[in-house]
């Protein structure tokens, strides 16, 4: 069973998962990808794609 305490902080959280999930997959830099977000690596190799 969860605390009391804890549990009036689960609806607030579970509010903001879809953002922080987005962050996370959309922003967050990664050491695979040369320290840039996704995002970031995306428009680049579109972009490379593109000179091509």
């Amino acid at each position: 069973m969860m605390a009391p305490l804890a549990r009036k902080h689960v609806e607030p959280m579970m509010a903001q998962m879809g953002a922080a999930f987005e962050h996370f997959n959309e922003m967050h830099p990664r050491s695979a990808l040369k320290l840039k977000s996704p995002g970031e690596f995306r428009q680049l190799r579109a972009a490379q794609h593109q000179r091509f």
